[in-house]
Order: structure tokens, then C-alpha cells, then sequence
């Protein structure tokens, strides 16, 4: 019998499937009173767990040869960390015709996080760029987001953000970069066991996120912050988010080149400054805006899924380009780079 697969013209990894049933979990049977406290105590954990994984998965190695590179890490976290929550800021111009302002809070939100280390490097490969160059770009972003994406939310969005005090600063620090820092000083010791046992955590790594989530947005449904949205807000959502893409997939490629970098770098620039991690940002939201980070992490979701579809093609399109600075790596067939374009968009959704 025919093994079933997901559809090649459908680019949408189950793991997406599940944040959505978990958000629907989270509207008819949101936890309440005990079961609150018990969700809220297992998510503060599960974040902490996984900054640990990110600390102890960071090889302080790789991460010290790509400085050779800094030009382009300087250029990805600019696009990252400057250019994103430039155009974050400009979409205030659409509240309130466009966008309600909590939507917009979510869409500022979504601009200050980092961006993505496996899909960077997942994408950048399939179309024949610097590999070595997006894994430290997204590490380096990954880390620098710890501290930047906090400090940029408390001067962006202030109490909007959820009511960002002394407090949140601690909150973060506990949750999100000690046990990252442990993590690094631990490597050394663990780093083995989670190499090992890579697929084992990757379902722990999800099952966090998901458990986040579901906290997140059960918490939502009983302040009836959901009553707030219309589809048609939502829709409207959308279409900025594609627009935000859009722009930010062409700075990304034109600008690199009128800075001088040849066309693998350019992939990896592309690749490592356009996108999202919702990994990253579903916890530090979790964080920062409390009873209000389901409407906050709602345009990150969004956005993650439509870069992933779109990098996906780009990255395919990519592969076959003829340019004489191109990776002299054999040209797979056809149908070869579909299967390890559809791999890629699965194994960069699971891992945010």
C-alpha cells in the first residue's frame, strides 16, 4: 500500500494544524481558577526549558568562527532588529482605518523578535548560499533577541506592552536568559546527550510551545479578549503582514547586493533577515504581555506560517539560478528539490 504524504502543492506542516487546534482547544475549554494557576506554573517551566535547549544547542564555537563574517551578521541583525520595527512603527499610520490598536500592539510585537535558525539555514541551503554564514546570522540573532527584543518592546510599546516594569525585566531574566546562560555553561556536559537525543526533545520543544500557547490564549478567552477582533480586522491583518513580507524580502536581496555581497551571501542574508521566529517569540510574549499575549502573538503566528510558504517558493526558484557566482553544487533533479523543499518547510515549522 501507498505510504500517504502531505501534499507537494500544500506547503503547510501539521505542526501548524496543531497550533490551531490548540488555540480551538483554548476557546471551548479554556483553563479556569486551579487549572489556571497549573497551566500558567507549567508554561513558566516549559519556557524556562526551553531557553535552556537554545543555551545548550548554541555552539559558542561556530558562533566565534562566523565573526570572521560580521559584515553580514551586522546587516542581518539591522534588517532584524531596525529595519522590522521601522515598519512596524509605520503601520501605526493604519490604526485605526486598517488595524485596531491591540492588532497593532501584536504587529509592533511580531517586528522586535529575532529571527529563525533552522529555517534560515534549511532555506539558504536549498538554494545554494552561504550555509555556514545563516547559522551564525540566526544564532546571532537568536541571541542578541534575548536582550534586544525585551528592551525594544519596553521603549516601542511601554504599558501598552502589557504593562513593561521592573518586574517583566526580572521575569525575563529568570525565564529567559539564565536558563539560556546555563544551558551554555552546561554544553559541555549535555551538549552529547542532545545530539542524541535530537527527536526526542524536538517533541518536547513543540509540546512547550503548544502548552504556551494554549496558556496564552485560554487566558485571553476568559478577559473575553477575543469579543475585540472581527474576521474582517483579521483579514486586513493579513494583507499588511504580506505587504511587511514583501518589503522586507526585497530590502533583504537588493539591498545586499548594493552593498557589495556576492549572491550566496545574499541568499543567506535574505533568508536569515526576513523572518520571524515564533519559537522565540511565543515564550517572551508569554512574558511580556501576560493576560493579553494571545491578540500579541496571534500576527507572529500568522506571519510565521505565510513566510515559510513564501521562502519556500523563493528558495526553490533559487536553486536553479544560473548565476556564475552561484554554489558550484550539482543541481538536484526536479523532483529531488521538491521533497527536500517540502522536508525543509516541515523541519523549519517545528522548530520555529
Amino acid at each position: 500500500m501507498k505510504r500517504l504524504t502531505w501534499p507537494s502543492w500544500m506547503p503547510i506542516d501539521p505542526y501548524i494544524l496543531a497550533l490551531i487546534a490548540t488555540v480551538g482547544l483554548a476557546a471551548l475549554l479554556p483553563a479556569r481558577g486551579a487549572a489556571a494557576d497549573v497551566a500558567s506554573g507549567a508554561s513558566t517551566a516549559a519556557v524556562a526549558f526551553l531557553f535552556f535547549l537554545y543555551g545548550a544547542r548554541l555552539s559558542t564555537r561556530e558562533a566565534m568562527d562566523g565573526l570572521r563574517h560580521w559584515r553580514l551578521h551586522v546587516t542581518v541583525l539591522a534588517c532584524t532588529f531596525v529595519v522590522f520595527p521601522l515598519l512596524g512603527l509605520a503601520a501605526r499610520g493604519l490604526v485605526p482605518v486598517l488595524l485596531p490598536q491591540n492588532l497593532f500592539e501584536g504587529l509592533l510585537f511580531l517586528t522586535l523578535v529575532p529571527s529563525t535558525i533552522q529555517s534560515s539555514i534549511a532555506f539558504t541551503s536549498i538554494a545554494r548560499g552561504n550555509v555556514p554564514a545563516a547559522i551564525c546570522a540566526g544564532s546571532f540573532s537568536s541571541l542578541a533577541g534575548i536582550v534586544l527584543t525585551p528592551l525594544l518592546a519596553a521603549g516601542l510599546l511601554g504599558n501598552s506592552g502589557g504593562g513593561f516594569s521592573a518586574d517583566s525585566l526580572v521575569k525575563i531574566v529568570l525565564q529567559l536568559l539564565v536558563p539560556f546562560l546555563a544551558g551554555q555553561l552546561l554544553r559541555r556536559w549535555v551538549g552529547g546527550f542532545i545530539t542524541r537525543h535530537k527527536k526526542i526533545l524536538g517533541y518536547v520543544d513543540r509540546g512547550s510551545i503548544l502548552l504556551v500557547v494554549y496558556t496564552a490564549f485560554s487566558e485571553g478567552m476568559v478577559q473575553g479578549i477575543w469579543h475585540q477582533v472581527s474576521a474582517v480586522r483579521l483579514a486586513g491583518l493579513l494583507v499588511v503582514e504580506a505587504v511587511l513580507l514583501a518589503i522586507m524580502l526585497a530590502v533583504t536581496w537588493y539591498g545586499a547586493k548594493a552593498l557589495g555581497f556576492n549572491r550566496a551571501d545574499r541568499v543567506a542574508i535574505q533568508f536569515a533577515g526576513s523572518k520571524k521566529s515564533l519559537a522565540s517569540g511565543l515564550p517572551m510574549a508569554s512574558v511580556l504581555f501576560g493576560a493579553h499575549a494571545s491578540l500579541a502573538v496571534l500576527p507572529l503566528m500568522l506571519f510565521h506560517q505565510m513566510q515559510l510558504m513564501v521562502c519556500a517558493v523563493i528558495a526553490k526558484r533559487r536553486s536553479r539560478d544560473t548565476d556564475d557566482t552561484a554554489s558550484p553544487e550539482v543541481t538536484a533533479p526536479a523532483e529531488d528539490r521538491a521533497e527536500e523543499t517540502r522536508t525543509a518547510v516541515g523541519t523549519a515549522t517545528r522548530s520555529g
